[in-house]
């Protein structure tokens, strides 16, 4: 056994949705990437293929992602926070998205609300933190599925749905 092995701090995983304790700082970061599940990517798809459609016979420029690109997902940024409790017992979390680096400093007292991730392997997620010294409240962001895909096509896809929804009441009526 070496001298890193005797003096390893031990992390540990908590479970309690709140977690009040002393900032310790900020991990490296590293990406993650979001699948976005077949069926939203395929409704989405095919009803902008149908306002697509409309828009070649009027010779409009659609803006075209095929199936693969929008089922792949947005990444987003990962970074491990860590925290040192009252009992001096220190845990790390997952924070997803950014904050401002002048947000928290090393030593600050927050309070962290946490969400278990669906990966049970994972530490939990950081929600929502409140730095208990400046009282200043703070939420990281992240991209959506929606997001990901985009205004442009996201109303391809609505106008592609009431293009479909207009022929199926003129058929059925």
């Amino acid at each position: 056994m070496d001298d890193t092995e005797l003096h390893r701090e031990r992390i540990l995983r908590h479970v309690s949705p709140i977690i009040t304790g002393r900032f310790l700082g900020f991990q490296a970061s590293y990406t993650r990437e979001v699948r976005v599940g077949r069926p939203i990517a395929l409704a989405v798809f095919v009803a902008a293929g149908i306002a697509q459609m409309i828009g070649a016979l009027l010779r409009m420029k659609p803006s075209r992602r095929t199936l693969k690109e929008l089922r792949k997902g947005p990444e987003f940024l990962v970074t491990p926070v860590r925290l040192r409790d009252d009992l001096g017992q220190t845990y790390e979390i997952e924070m997803h998205g950014q904050l401002p680096q002048s947000a928290l400093h090393r030593g600050d007292l927050v309070q962290v609300r946490t969400q278990p991730q669906s990966d049970p392997t994972l530490p939990v997620r950081l929600v929502q933190v409140v730095n208990l010294t400046t009282m200043q409240p703070l939420t990281p962001r992240i991209p959506t599925q929606w997001s990901h895909m985009g205004p442009a096509l996201l109303l391809q896809a609505a106008v592609g749905v009431a293009i479909a929804g207009g022929l199926l009441a003129a058929w059925l009526g």
